[in-house]
């Protein structure tokens, strides 16, 4: 089956209504574009929330600090393979804006396997290792046993989140940033309802939660190839067809194996300051959880716009409009730090509110998540901004610069910092620990922003 006509393509446009990238007003498409991706980041920090809030209500901050403590590890092992689906985006994005139909095709029936295959990985090393990973990492003995069965379960349904993934990339690419909204809002809630069931009424504690997010994961999967299968464009995917295509394997791999060593060395650093956040007792993790988990409704809002650069600059360097690439890059930084700045500000100001949902029976918690929130919440537009310079980087086909800058600036700048500023006795604080994230994120946006504009002026020279 080939797509080198137009035909089937003007059809899918008239009939799905998928938002052109190629033409049309920058700043008002850009933003139509994101906004769906927002609500849909929020909407799953805000069901991910309710296992936190759940526990919290019904069992107590133990258990809160049980679930918080998993996020940087399996972080960490989930994120080689989530960067993998951000190749596929940008492959299928860079075949739409070519007009290479054929190409889209195949990309799409490479990545559906490239999920399978990454899940059932994932799920041996998660469930195998879970108590091992926790134990290194220096998790209190009285969360541990929490922690290692919220993981088991977690990693069990790990194949239905790949699945997940790939193909709402795929779905972003091609212009539709609205399905995977109305997916995840139906999942999202059946997960808050199983919340509520198994851990209320079953006593299941942080297994219920974890539970719950397998089920919820595995319908947004269901619901998202069905997605796919009704297409009539170049994306519409066909279960018969499903196989590797090498041309679009090696360049899902080229794009997305350097993004995902760099989001899981992302991790590893973040692993390193929750073990040093460990060594400050069950109270402090407890609060350092939940404050976190506020951030992540920051962060959420800011890195949609790294999504929407690394599609928007994908396609039209596929077409090689190289001006609408460089606009479309300072428009999202702008808009990363405005939103930023009012997401922060918000944040901060309701600070004590928004942790109270989470913690009930710890004052001092409390207190401790404050204090991580009055340091990242004003600084997180510059996260955003170096999300956004690395998005632009992964756009233009460009990923293992972006990687390379970014193990250095983040994981090198936060490692390094805990293992010499954090040791001196006057430093060895929480404050001191938390201010290595701005300090990382300044800089390493700095690097990436100068090597996009070597690039972008590399590329227009030379005409590509």
């Amino acid at each position: 089956m080939t797509f080198n006509g137009f035909k089937r393509g003007d059809v899918f446009y008239m009939k799905h209504r998928n938002q052109s990238m190629l033409t049309g007003p920058l700043f008002s498409g850009i933003m139509l574009y994101t906004i769906p991706i927002i609500l849909t980041s929020v909407l799953q920090l805000l069901f991910n929330a309710a296992d936190l809030v759940v526990v919290g209500q019904y069992c107590g901050s133990i258990s809160v600090a049980a679930v918080g403590a998993t996020s940087s590890i399996t972080n960490l092992i989930v994120n080689l393979f989530v960067g993998l689906s951000v190749g596929a985006g940008v492959t299928v994005a860079h075949a739409l804006g070519g007009n290479d139909r054929e190409a889209a095709y195949r990309t799409v029936h490479t990545a559906i396997p490239a999920a399978l295959v990454s899940g059932v990985i994932l799920t041996v090393i998660g469930v195998c290792c879970s108590g091992s990973f926790l134990t290194l990492m220096g998790t209190p003995e009285n969360v541990l046993p929490l922690s290692t069965v919220y993981m088991q379960i977690y990693f069990s349904g790990i194949t239905f989140t790949m699945i997940y993934n790939f193909c709402a990339s795929i779905l972003r690419a091609a212009g539709d940033t609205k399905s995977p909204l109305i997916f995840l809002s139906i999942a999202g809630v059946i997960n808050v309802v199983l919340n509520v069931i198994f851990v209320r009424y079953f006593n299941m504690n942080v297994a219920g939660v974890a539970l719950a997010t397998v089920i919820s994961q595995g319908i947004s999967a269901v619901l998202v190839v069905i997605a796919l299968m009704r297409r009539t464009d170049a994306c519409g995917l066909h279960l018969s067809q499903l196989r590797f295509y090498k041309p679009q394997l090696v360049k899902i791999i080229r794009i997305g194996l350097p993004a995902g060593i760099q989001s899981s060395l992302f991790a590893i650093s973040n692993v390193i300051i929750q073990s040093s956040v460990n060594s400050f007792g069950d109270i402090l993790m407890s609060g350092n959880a939940a404050a976190n988990n506020i951030e992540g409704f920051i962060y959420a809002t800011v890195n949609s716009f790294h999504q929407t650069a690394v599609n928007y600059i994908g396609q039209n360097t596929g077409a090689g409009q190289f001006k609408r690439v460089y606009r479309t890059l300072w428009i999202c930084l702008g808009c990363v730090c405005a939103i930023g700045l009012a997401a922060g500000g918000a944040a901060y100001f309701f600070g004590p509110e928004l942790l109270s949902i989470y913690i009930t029976d710890s004052a001092e918690a409390i207190t401790y998540g404050m204090l991580r929130l009055q340091i990242m919440c004003m600084t997180y537009f510059l996260c955003g901004m170096m999300d956004v310079s690395t998005g632009a980087l992964r756009g233009m086909g460009s990923s293992v610069t972006p990687m390379i800058i970014s193990i250095l600036g983040v994981c090198g700048i936060r490692i390094g910092w805990i293992y010499t500023i954090f040791q001196l006795p006057a430093f060895h604080t929480p404050e001191w620990l938390y201010i290595s994230y701005p300090v990382s994120w300044l800089v390493t946006f700095l690097c990436q922003l100068m090597v996009f504009l070597i690039v972008y002026f590399r590329n227009t020279r030379s005409g590509k």
